[in-house]
């Protein structure tokens, strides 16, 4: 298959957040659930949730720009704003949220899940494969009761802090970064968690769905498609030891690491799983690629990671019954 730089990796790419790095010394993991993260690093890395949602600050008021060539060899930038589609918050230790009754019109689901597995040997996986051997279970409780949310789930789990899923129109939401800071009046602890206090199974969905491009097409059909990516928020999932600072080039860390070295260090938190709608033709994707092969593994992957959790999730079962590929 040839192995080209298509117009779905870039805008894979353009989206993927890049909050900076932050790091703990062996001293002060005391606290850290060992399943998640292992104690023996003498640095753990992590970045806090507060430093994830600003990265979407400015996407969500300007929007993100993304190269996009068309089929004539003319180059655009179109430009996505992220909406917030789907997130599930699970903590290492219970968290005490605000809670308000549920309202007949009210989307967001302000529960508190209980979680089982009938198996210890497999972990929750981001690949494709439905091969694995554990059974999820979610048992949800609508109840405004504290006491409710205290039942102790398995460490594997952790405790559920937030659920949040969409369902509304786009054209009735509100950008990411506004949608995450009318939720944290509730949650609190939504701006200040930092990825080591999550499970696992904590992840976000984003929507992008397009609003111009520079400079204007006559044939405006082929950029209309949307994307859903989705994206991992534990540190169990993040690569350990290495990562890239602004230019580029890796970088190792130990705990003599220089602080100015430490400061341009991002972890990214590229897309695990995607779904794409109203995407026309080969402008995207060429067929025999590596970047087809990769949509369909992250696809398939998407699908994978919410029958795990069996979930039911509305953009991706929209996206899903209604792309055009």
């Amino acid at each position: 298959m040839r192995a080209i730089v298509g117009n779905l990796d870039r805008f894979l790419d353009s989206v993927t957040p890049n909050p900076p790095a932050r790091y703990l010394h062996k001293s002060c993991v005391h606290d850290l659930n060992s399943l998640w993260e292992p104690i023996s690093k003498d640095v753990v890395e992590y970045y806090t949730l507060a430093d994830l949602w600003n990265c979407y600050e400015e996407w969500s008021a300007y929007g993100v720009g993304t190269e996009v060539f068309l089929n004539n060899d003319d180059c655009v930038t179109q430009y996505y704003v992220p909406y917030l589609s789907a997130i599930q918050i699970y903590t290492n230790k219970f968290v005490s949220a605000s809670r308000i009754p549920k309202q007949d019109n009210d989307v967001v689901e302000f529960e508190s899940d209980s979680w089982s597995d009938d198996s210890t040997s497999d972990k929750l996986s981001r690949s494709p494969s439905n091969n694995s051997s554990r059974t999820w279970d979610a048992t949800s409780e609508d109840s405004n009761s504290e006491q409710d949310a205290t039942w102790l789930l398995k460490d594997k789990f952790g405790y559920r802090y937030l659920q949040y899923f969409e369902i509304s129109s786009p054209y009735w939401r509100v950008p990411l970064k506004d949608k995450v800071t009318e939720l944290s009046q509730h949650y609190p602890r939504l701006m200040t968690l930092r990825s080591v206090d999550l499970a696992p199974a904590s992840w976000i969905a984003v929507a992008w769905y397009p609003i111009y491009h520079i400079p204007s097409q006559q044939n405006e059909k082929d950029l209309c498609a949307c994307f859903l990516t989705f994206h991992t928020l534990s540190s169990s999932f993040l690569d350990s030891g290495v990562k890239h600072n602004i230019s580029g080039k890796e970088t190792r860390y130990s705990k003599e690491v220089k602080e100015q070295e430490i400061s341009a260090v991002k972890i990214s938190l590229s897309p695990f799983g995607l779904a794409t709608y109203k995407m026309q033709g080969d402008l995207w994707v060429k067929p025999d690629t590596l970047e087809h092969e990769n949509m369909e593994n992250l696809k398939s992957a998407a699908s994978s990671w919410l029958k795990q959790l069996e979930i039911e999730h509305h953009d991706f079962n929209f996206f899903k019954f209604h792309t055009a590929v």
